[in-house]
C-alpha cells in the first residue's frame, strides 16, 4: 500500500512539474516578431533575407521549443520610425510577440528600444548600427548583434588613416545612423592624429550625388568617407567614379558595406574598397556549407545581417530551451551568460550592455581578374579581435553598466 501511495506521489509530483514548465510558455507559443525593409534602401542586406533566415533558424530548431510551437510574423516597416513603432506595440499588446528582430535603421530601433524596454521584451538589432543603442538607450532586454558605428570605424576608419589617409571628408547620410558613424569614425581619426575638413549631409534615398562629391573634391582631404549605407552607398561609389575621385588622387572609404553592395556596383567599380564586415560566406568550410543552404531558398549569397540574424534566432531559441520558459527575464540572462559558437561566431558574448562581442574582419573588394564566380566578391585582409573592435565598457553610458 506504502509503495503504491509512493508511486502517486511521484507520478502527481512529476505531472506538475511538466505542467509548471508548460505554464512558463506564455500563450503555449513562441512568437517571433521580424520587421524589416521589403523594398527600400535596405532591402538587399535586410530584407526578405532576414525573413528567410530566422524561417531557417526555426526550421532547423524543430519548429518548437520545449513542446510549444514556435510562429513567426513579419512586417515591411517601409523606412518609416511611425510604422516600426506602431507594428512593434502591435505585436505586443495584441499577438504576444515574444521578441522582435530587425533589420531597420537606427532611429526605428531606438524607439524599439524604449518599447521593449517598456513592454519588457527582449528586442535584437541585427541592422541597425548607432552606438546608442548600448549607450545611453541601452535596455535590460535589448541585443546588439551584428556591428555598430564603433566597429565600424575602428576597423575601416583605423586601417584607412594606417595608410596615410589623414584628411578626410564626409557624405553623411542624413538620419542617427550617419550621424553615429559619422561622430565615431571622426574620434577615430582625431585620435590618430588625422582631421575631418568638413562633410554633406544627404536624404536618404539620394539619387543625385554630384553637389556632394564636387564639395569633397574642393575640399582636398585624402579620403571621402562614405557614411551611409546599401543603395546610398552603391549609388554614391558609382558616382565618385564617374567623377574621376579615386584616379584623381582621393581616396573613397565605404564605412559599411555589404555583400550585396558589391555586387550591385561589380568588382569595375567596387574593386579595392576597404570595409569592416562580420561575416563573409567564403571564410570557412562552415560558413560555407550555411550559406549554401541559405543560396538555395534565397538564389542569392547572405550578408552579415542575413546570416546574424540566423544566428540571433537559434541563440535566443537556445536561451529558452535552456530556461524552461519565454519569460524575458529569464531568457536574457541565459543568453548573456551562454557563450555563441556557431558558423558565424566564436567565442561570442553578450555584455551587459547587450553588445554582442565577436571577432570580426577587414576585408577588400576584389579584382575582377581575381574573382571566380558571381559571389567570389571579398579578400579577408585581416581579423580584428571583438576585445579592441567594439567600444570598450570603461567608455559607456549605460546605467546597467557596473562602474
Amino acid at each position: 500500500m506504502k509503495q503504491i501511495l509512493r508511486k502517486s506521489i511521484i507520478a502527481i509530483a512529476a505531472s506538475t512539474v511538466c505542467l509548471a514548465a508548460s505554464a512558463q510558455m506564455s500563450n503555449d507559443v513562441v512568437k517571433i516578431g521580424v520587421i524589416v525593409d521589403q523594398t527600400g534602401v535596405y532591402s538587399a542586406h535586410g530584407g526578405p533575407g532576414v525573413i528567410r533566415a530566422v524561417e531557417m533558424a526555426v526550421k532547423d530548431f524543430g519548429g518548437n521549443v520545449n513542446g510549444k510551437p514556435i510562429q513567426i510574423v513579419s512586417a515591411d516597416y517601409q523606412n518609416k520610425v511611425d510604422i516600426a513603432l506602431a507594428k512593434g506595440r502591435e505585436w505586443i499588446d495584441r499577438d504576444n510577440v515574444d521578441m522582435i528582430i530587425e533589420s531597420t535603421d537606427s532611429a526605428a530601433a531606438i524607439a524599439l528600444q524604449r518599447l521593449g524596454k517598456e513592454k519588457k521584451r527582449i528586442m535584437i538589432f541585427a541592422g541597425s548600427a548607432s552606438t546608442a543603442l548600448t549607450n545611453q538607450e541601452c535596455s535590460p532586454y535589448g541585443v546588439h548583434y551584428i556591428y555598430d558605428t564603433y566597429a565600424l570605424a575602428t576597423g575601416t576608419g583605423r586601417a584607412v588613416v594606417e595608410e596615410g589617409g589623414d584628411s578626410w571628408y564626409f557624405l553623411t547620410a542624413d538620419y542617427a545612423f550617419g550621424a553615429a558613424l559619422e561622430k565615431d569614425t571622426t574620434n577615430m581619426i582625431k585620435s590618430m592624429g588625422g582631421k575631418v575638413l568638413g562633410t554633406s549631409k544627404h536624404p536618404l534615398g539620394t539619387m543625385d550625388y554630384s553637389s556632394f562629391l564636387l564639395q569633397a573634391q574642393a575640399s582636398k582631404a585624402k579620403v571621402i568617407g562614405l557614411a551611409n549605407a546599401g543603395k546610398d552607398t552603391q549609388i554614391a561609389v558609382r558616382q565618385a567614379a564617374e567623377f574621376g575621385v579615386t584616379t584623381s588622387g582621393q581616396k573613397l572609404a565605404t564605412l559599411l558595406v555589404f555583400l550585396n553592395d558589391i555586387k550591385g556596383m561589380g568588382l569595375n567599380v567596387a574593386q579595392g574598397l576597404m570595409f569592416t564586415t562580420g561575416f563573409y560566406w567564403d571564410r570557412n568550410d562552415e560558413s560555407r556549407a550555411w550559406s549554401q543552404r541559405f543560396f538555395n531558398i534565397h538564389k542569392a549569397m547572405p550578408s552579415m545581417v542575413q546570416a546574424g540574424a540566423y544566428s540571433a534566432t537559434m541563440h535566443y531559441l537556445n536561451a529558452i530551451k535552456s530556461a524552461g520558459t519565454d519569460n524575458a527575464d529569464a531568457v536574457i540572462k541565459k543568453m548573456k551568460d551562454t557563450e555563441i559558437n556557431d558558423f558565424y561566431a566564436k567565442k561570442g558574448k553578450i555584455r551587459e550592455d547587450g553588445r554582442m562581442v565577436y571577432d570580426m574582419y577587414l576585408a577588400q573588394a576584389k579584382k575582377p581578374s581575381e574573382s571566380k564566380g558571381p559571389w567570389d566578391l571579398y579578400n579577408i585582409l585581416r581579423t580584428i579581435p571583438g576585445d579592441s573592435v567594439y567600444q570598450p565598457l570603461s567608455q559607456s553610458t549605460c546605467p546597467l553598466v557596473k562602474k
